[in-house]
């Protein structure tokens, strides 16, 4: 691993980002990546969070057009409560907070003790839990779905919401909208390695893979001798569009885990676009890359967004952050 020791990996990284990086105030010490020019007067702020080897997951996405403050917590492990409230009293402009919260049991509890207490000290706070993984009902995380892809389009799309200065109840209505629409399915290829343990966090035997496999390594619906990517796309896509049913256009997110190239990634979405036109789902808009990853894992995962005029328009609106851009 290319770390100097696991017990400072995070602020390693967050050292590193902040010097990439000078459009972002980066609180190494206390773990809070916020816009360099928050709070912005009249505008709902955006904050999500999560446990750091699921990057440019959040951090990455902080920028005009997305979110507005990000707390990493220590490698799969929920960032505090403490962090979130510096992040929400850091970027509030009065205008209120919208929490972006993944779908796993510590991310729920720690949100919700800072929602207490960021209100006590005046912030007005909303909330969109995504909840998009149709691979299995619960987790050894989780009760109810996993939050995974989705949390790209909710942050996307609501932040660009945000950027437009619609008030805090449409920002997070839109966050939801957007969060209900969407379905994801993830594929392991192989196992991820997490800094402290060095090695491989579960055992995923060569020349297998694991179907429906969370982004911390939760086991999904079942393990299978290793498929070619056409197979694996009639797999995932059919698992999503069972559970979504589209009838309108959708957006296609084909989203590497960590250590899937791109010239693979680009393979399986000729195999995943193939398998939408079969099923005649319209695909309006496509994004391909390494977004919501876990660490070095080998496998991908599809997500879809069912969108209207809107949320497409939303979709499009410009927006600067380190790992996502356009239009600006």
């Amino acid at each position: 691993m290319l770390i100097n020791v696991p017990e400072t990996v995070v602020a390693d990284a967050l050292r590193g980002m902040a010097a990439a990086h000078p459009e972002l105030a980066v609180d190494i010490e206390n773990r809070v990546i916020v816009r360099r020019d928050a709070p912005v007067a009249g505008k709902v702020a955006l904050v999500s969070g999560g446990g750091s080897g699921h990057e440019p997951l959040h951090g990455g996405f902080v920028g005009p057009g997305m979110l507005d403050g990000a707390c990493p917590g220590e490698v799969f492990t929920s960032p505090v409560p403490d962090q979130m409230v510096r992040a929400a009293a850091a970027v509030d402009s009065g205008e209120g907070v919208l929490l972006v919260v993944k779908n796993y049991t510590g991310d729920v509890l720690n949100f919700d003790m800072a929602v207490e207490l960021a209100e006590d000290e005046g912030v007005r706070l909303g909330k969109v839990l995504v909840d998009d993984d149709v691979a299995v009902t619960d987790s050894l995380y989780t009760a109810g779905r996993r939050g995974t892809g989705a949390t790209l389009f909710v942050e996307k799309i609501a932040g660009a919401a945000a950027e437009e200065r619609a008030p805090l109840e449409r920002v997070e209505a839109i966050g939801r909208q957007v969060n209900g629409s969407s379905r994801s399915f993830g594929v392991a290829l192989s196992a991820c390695s997490t800094p402290a343990k060095g090695g491989p966090t579960f055992d995923l035997p060569p020349g297998e893979l694991e179907l429906g496999v969370g982004i911390h390594g939760e086991p999904g619906r079942e393990r299978r001798p290793m498929m070619t990517s056409r197979e694996i796309a009639d797999f995932a896509v059919e698992a999503v569009l069972e559970d979504l049913r589209p009838s309108g256009p959708v957006i296609a997110l084909v989203n590497g885990m960590g250590a899937t190239p791109l010239l693979e990634l680009y393979g399986f979405n000729a195999e995943v676009q193939r398998v939408l036109a079969e099923r005649d789902v319209a695909v309006a808009r496509t994004l391909v890359g390494n977004y919501v990853t876990s660490l070095d894992m080998a496998g991908v995962s599809v997500t879809l967004c069912e969108v209207d005029e809107e949320l497409l328009r939303l979709w499009d609106a410009p927006v600067r952050t380190p790992a996502l851009r356009w239009g600006l």
